[in-house]
């Protein structure tokens, strides 16, 4: 038998199956979906835990996009998960609970009885202000009105402003009133998270500082850096450098000979060649005299990812503001200098009509762009909507491209007044050209013409009964349900955040006692720790003999606590351990029940009592004579980058994990007993957890003042919505074909009320009417 190997934390077989025909698939279908012996089932593998368990809207994307399309049109299998028999499936149902967020799906846990008991595979979903087309691809949304000199000067008329201001990530990263350029310099620690030189770092010896240690005002000067770099023995270095006054006056623009033989010139986007740096004389030791002898002692650098420059000039200067962060976007991703000079500036730079870039003209571009920044603020910024500016130029270019590769006599010139076509998308449009026409239901629709039509009066069982009908017809769906009237979700995501994060704090904690008045707090903290990470630790003397209170970064380490220190002699006292009584706790023995059943903890276990010199290699080496052993995850610290004393095991079936869990209790580890049980939130729950844990305790917003009563009922109200869309969508999964993916989205939430992240529930549906793994 062929070996698997892991890749990304899933295993990978060695000779993996080749596709089907689609051929095959459409007999399969026309057959009535009844697979033959010989033919095999579709298979999702993905490994989702901890850290891993954050997946973004592109990375959803690239799953639906491969799922729909197979091979065919460019689509590839994803990086984070991996389809078995892509050619198998019999479609693809994405099913969204719009205004809904990951909150929204555990707060309500205990009535998504049959959601959390079909889908294994969990993810966490960072919220998008435009969900359906993030979910979809690049969709033909208008354009932004409010814009500067750029791309929409001509036709922004068309576009909508953004409904949201508050949801914008430059707004929720700077606050909406204007501010001087020193609120937009980088932070010593956003320095170190984004790689820029520093003082003291391992990484940064010998380089030069630029000597600018003056402190900085909002009058302090600013000037444009940029160089291009060529590929040498020893790495990236400078080959041409430039640099611009606030006033945009060249004060340098200088070739520079590598110290290291040149592997590749990068021509295309340098314009360094061979022969242009034959001549030159002009040394990095040249370049860094010179620089720090024409700033000023407060000067601020301004530059497109500023980082690579200065780590290629090896030089470390303070103060930056780096305009690929200062124009904010979710998920981490950056605008393009090109895009943002045209957008903001109205000016064409990195033309391909050139050779290569000019650094003096970046350099420029850069300086200008934190100038519009600083002098309009955030709110104007934000006002230009360039997530949506974004979009529209590369759906322009899409169909010009399009126009260009058709018979002149078949190109159809699309007109910008033409009513906008949110769903007509990239693997969405294949479909339709290979005569597979999505569909979709809910608030918005596909009409015959392909157009989105709206009709906010569909109920959800309107929604349920057209679906029942309409989705075994279509290789590709998307059903949207409501939860309730849009107002009632959004007013109660105040007290329902708070709720749900008292409850996690009442179940993260214990108290211990009663122990004698001179006891050793430091004994007693060694022996809970060996349950799990300790968040924080306080006395109680309000008692006749003195208790402690611990309460723990891990739902695990407070459940084993209470099972195997109550009733156990600690610090010379037999002491009793339990859990706040509290209203939000009782019915936490059901809660811990049912998340010890649910389907995503199946074969996971989790080991405390790690040392802390113990490393993932020695975990590795010692958990690897456990039977099918898949995943090991070790939870680290995000400041000190240290384990949390805590391990997750995750095991190819779940007989091997109960096997596994008789022989780790009491197992010893570098002289350390470890202890173990049965994991309740080892994949994204955990990562929610500690977000939850560790953010503040009220929520902000225009909160809606009403009575405990009144608040009551609307929550009621939600639970019996819950109940029935839980209802609904398993009668829906129950009439869906066998070998069918089926995501289930909980899209976010992003309001003046609060923002929260979103959930994903997927599988793969097999005969047994559950979702295979």
């Amino acid at each position: 038998m062929a070996k698997a190997d892991c890749v990304n934390g899933y295993k990978r077989p060695a000779g993996d199956d080749a596709e089907r025909q689609p051929a095959r698939k459409k007999r399969r279908k026309a057959d009535g979906g009844v697979r033959g012996p010989e033919e095999k089932s579709s298979r999702l593998s993905a490994a989702l835990l901890g850290e891993d368990s954050e997946i973004s809207h592109d990375q959803l994307y690239e799953l639906l996009k491969y799922a729909a399309l197979g091979k065919c049109h460019n689509a590839t299998q994803p990086s984070w998960c991996r389809i078995y028999h892509q050619s198998h499936l019999a479609g693809v149902v994405v099913i969204v609970l719009c205004e809904t967020s990951q909150l929204h799906f555990y707060k309500f846990y205990l009535q998504f009885k049959h959601l959390r008991r079909l889908f294994r595979h969990r993810f966490t979903l960072s919220p998008s202000t435009n969900f359906l087309a993030s979910l979809c691809g690049e969709g033909a949304n208008p354009k932004p009105q409010n814009t500067a000199q750029g791309l929409t000067s001509t036709s922004s008329e068309c576009v909508p402003k953004s409904p949201d201001l508050q949801c914008d990530p430059i707004i929720q990263k700077y606050g909406a009133k204007k501010q001087g350029l020193t609120s937009y310099t980088l932070t010593l620690e956003e320095q170190k998270r984004y790689d820029y030189p520093m003082k003291g770092s391992p990484k940064c010896r010998g380089y030069v500082c630029t000597e600018c240690d003056q402190r900085r005002t909002d009058s302090s000067p600013l000037f444009g850096l940029d160089c291009e770099m060529c590929l040498t023995a020893k790495g990236n270095e400078v080959t041409r450098i430039s640099l611009v006054d606030a006033q945009g006056r060249c004060l340098l623009n200088e070739l520079v000979k590598p110290e290291s033989t040149v592997v590749n010139y990068r021509t295309r986007f340098s314009g360094i060649t061979r022969q242009m740096l034959l001549p030159v004389k002009t040394r990095l030791a040249d370049i860094q005299t010179r620089l720090k002898k024409l700033l000023p002692r407060d000067a601020v650098l301004v530059g497109h990812s500023l980082n690579a420059d200065l780590q290629a000039l090896e030089m470390i200067h303070t103060s930056v503001i780096d305009t690929s962060l200062l124009f904010a976007r979710n998920e981490g991703r950056r605008f393009k200098l090109k895009f943002l000079a045209k957008a903001i500036l109205g000016k064409e730079i990195q033309c391909e009509r050139n050779l290569g870039h000019d650094p003096a003209e970046d350099a420029r571009a850069a300086l200008e762009l934190a100038q519009f920044f600083i002098e309009q603020g955030p709110t104007k910024v934000a006002e230009l909507n360039l997530e949506m500016l974004l979009t529209t130029e590369k759906l322009a270019e899409a169909s010009q491209n399009k126009a260009v590769s058709q018979p002149q006599g078949c190109q159809v010139q699309q007109q910008w007044n033409e009513p906008p076509r949110l769903l007509k998308t990239c693997f969405l449009d294949c479909l339709q050209v290979a005569g597979q026409k999505p569909l979709l239901l809910g608030r918005q629709e596909l009409d015959s013409s392909g157009l989105c039509q709206s009709n906010l009066s569909t109920s959800n069982k309107q929604i349920f009964q057209r679906a029942l009908a309409a989705v075994p017809l279509s290789t590709f769906s998307i059903i949207q349900f409501s939860l309730g009237p849009e107002y009632v979700t959004s007013r109660l995501l105040p007290g329902l955040c708070d709720k749900v994060r008292s409850k996690l704090t009442d179940m993260l904690t214990i108290y211990a006692g009663p122990f004698a008045d001179s006891f050793c707090l430091k004994a007693v903290r060694k022996e809970f720790g060996r349950c799990g990470p300790i968040r924080s630790v306080t006395v109680g003397t309000e008692t006749l003999q003195p208790y402690v209170c611990i309460q723990y970064e891990v739902l695990e380490a407070a459940q084993l606590a209470v099972e195997s220190l109550n009733g156990v002699q600690i610090a010379g006292s037999c002491i009793k351990v339990q859990r706040p009584f509290t209203a939000a706790v009782l019915d936490c023995d059901v809660l811990i029940k049912e998340l010890e059943l649910d389907v995503e903890n199946e074969g996971v276990i989790y080991v405390a009592g790690l040392k802390k010199s113990v490393t993932e290699t020695d975990l590795q080496e010692e958990f690897s004579q456990l039977k099918d052993l898949e995943t090991l995850f070790l939870p680290k610290d995000l400041q000190t980058g240290k384990h949390r004393n805590c391990c997750f095991l995750k095991f190819q079936r779940s007989q091997s994990a109960v096997e596994a869990l008789e022989v780790l209790n009491g197992w010893t580890l570098k002289g350390s007993s470890l202890r173990s049980r049965n994991a309740l939130a080892a994949g994204h729950l955990w990562r929610w957890i500690r977000q939850m844990n560790h953010s503040p305790g009220k929520q902000g917003g225009n909160t809606v003042c009403e009575t405990a009563e009144q608040l009551w009922h609307s929550e009621q109200e939600l639970r019996r919505e819950v109940r029935k869309l839980d209802h609904r969508i398993r009668k829906l999964y129950r009439s869906l074909q066998s070998n069918t993916l089926c995501v289930v989205l909980f899209p976010g939430v992003n309001s003046v009320h609060g923002s929260q992240p979103g959930l994903g529930l997927m599988g793969i549906k097999d005969d047994g009417g559950r979702s295979a793994c």
